[in-house]
């Protein structure tokens, strides 16, 4: 089981060039401890509201503030139920107050959320805002696309790239315009040491390609991952608000000594394991006293002592109790069940796209990079750290002669984050920087 502390996480949000606020809304909740892993797991949440007058933005916060809080809260009892709970709650507070505000028409916000636990990486969705996992060379979209493009790829059994003519920013599910709304609940998918996950709002994944966003993930820190990803998303015009969250698992601890270890083990099984009574339904523990009683009594009336009769029928009303318990008990569990239907593991992938780094990538960054060179010396761009630039450059040159795409593209990403730091300071709301960089196709 991977330890609580093997994974590494960043977060950014950012308004990007075209629009004057924010409605992105993410949150982000580690456990603390080993038994908070094992309870709760590590949550990770990405909104992006829908709705004019910035209510868009009160969406996205209402459902990140709702899903987190209500999945802790039955997260211990059922992990998809918790979800699906999560998410009925939200959807329904976003609805009632878009029916209290004339204002409020069109309220709403895509919804992803994803748990790591020990058991794997459980997903809740609703929307067009994504799930990936980068693996071996792999980038893998775990979350389906609640869009029209998405839709109508499915039915007519064909990828979503080969429709002509259908509108990609056409949203068919979200949280808060309708009273009710189905939300896909999937896993456990398997965690391995290695995994990236990227979470984001299709600010992200509508400029980029998902081997561009997979390529970038498997080289770099989650901080410089999410940074740089919001860095190219904008330099390809940033026409919507962009979040990211990026999640590495990490390698396994330094070995310690066989005796603590198996010490460490040994709290950590004491510490999972579940008490024997409470697997045991508590009206047999009313039954097993009116066993014991019986018992008793007929224990004093063979010896002839005084007291049996009466601890006889205590034993009896001990008994009857236990079985009308035992059936109120089950008619409780099946009612419970059918509130909540026993959930099927449910994992796939439903895109899969390779990222290996080959030379041909590392040029195209390259490129990117000459283009930001000439602007910056152009327009005379100001707090432009050269020497880190230069280093990390001449870094890349040498990595790729030796044949390391992996290094060459990590290294020239570094190359430029010097400048699109400095872009980021200087960047226009009116003005889109034109993009360079052009999208490769999944």
């Amino acid at each position: 089981m991977l330890q609580y502390d093997h994974f590494e996480h960043a977060a950014v949000s950012d308004v990007g060039i075209r629009r004057s606020h924010n409605q992105d809304s993410f949150t982000v909740l580690v456990a603390p401890d080993p038994k908070g892993y094992r309870k709760l797991g590590h949550v990770f949440h990405v909104a992006d509201g829908m709705g004019a007058h910035a209510v868009g933005e009160l969406a996205s916060e209402i459902a990140t503030r709702i899903i987190a809080h209500t999945y802790c809260k039955y997260a211990a009892e059922n992990v998809p139920g918790a979800l699906k709970k999560a998410f009925t709650e939200a959807n329904a507070a976003i609805h009632e107050r878009g029916l209290k505000n004339p204002e409020f028409g069109g309220m709403g916000t895509t919804s992803t959320c994803l748990v790591l636990r020990p058991d794997g990486a459980w997903i809740g969705h609703v929307g067009d805002s994504r799930v990936y996992r980068v693996r071996n060379g792999a980038m893998q979209q775990l979350s389906f696309d609640h869009s029209l493009l998405w839709e109508k790829a499915k039915r007519k059994h064909v990828k979503p790239e080969e429709l002509e003519g259908v509108p990609h920013n056409v949203i068919v599910r979200s949280l808060g315009p309708e009273s009710e709304v189905e939300a896909d609940i999937q896993g456990p998918h398997p965690i391995e040491e290695g995994d990236v996950f990227l979470l984001c709002s299709d600010g992200l994944s509508g400029p980029l390609g998902d081997r561009e966003l997979g390529a970038v993930c498997s080289v770099l820190p989650p901080k410089e991952a999410c940074e740089f990803l919001i860095d190219l998303a904008n330099l390809r015009g940033g026409p919507d608000n962009i979040t990211v969250i990026v999640v590495r698992v990490g390698p396994p601890v330094e070995p310690v000594k066989k005796k603590k270890k198996k010490a460490a083990a040994a709290a950590d099984d004491d510490d999972e394991r579940v008490p024997l009574y409470k697997k045991v339904p508590w009206p047999l523990y009313i039954l097993l006293g009116g066993l014991l009683l019986a018992g008793g009594a007929a224990a004093l009336m063979a010896n002839k002592l005084p007291g049996g009769p009466l601890l006889f029928l205590l034993a009896i009303v001990a008994i009857l109790g236990g079985l009308g318990c035992l059936v109120f008990y089950h008619k409780k569990e099946k009612e419970r069940q059918a509130r909540e239907p026993e959930f099927r593991p449910r994992v796939k992938i439903y895109r899969e796209t390779d990222c290996v780094i080959d030379d041909a990538l590392v040029i195209k960054l390259a490129k990117a990079k000459e283009v930001l060179i000439a602007r910056a010396k152009e327009q005379q761009w100001d707090g432009v750290d050269w020497k880190t630039h230069q280093k990390h450059d001449d870094e890349a040159q040498q990595l790729r002669t030796s044949g390391d795409f992996a290094g060459a593209f990590r290294s020239t990403c570094r190359a430029m984050e010097p400048l699109t730091r400095a872009l980021r300071t200087i960047r226009h709301k009116e003005e889109a920087f034109n993009p360079h960089w052009e999208k490769t196709e999944s």
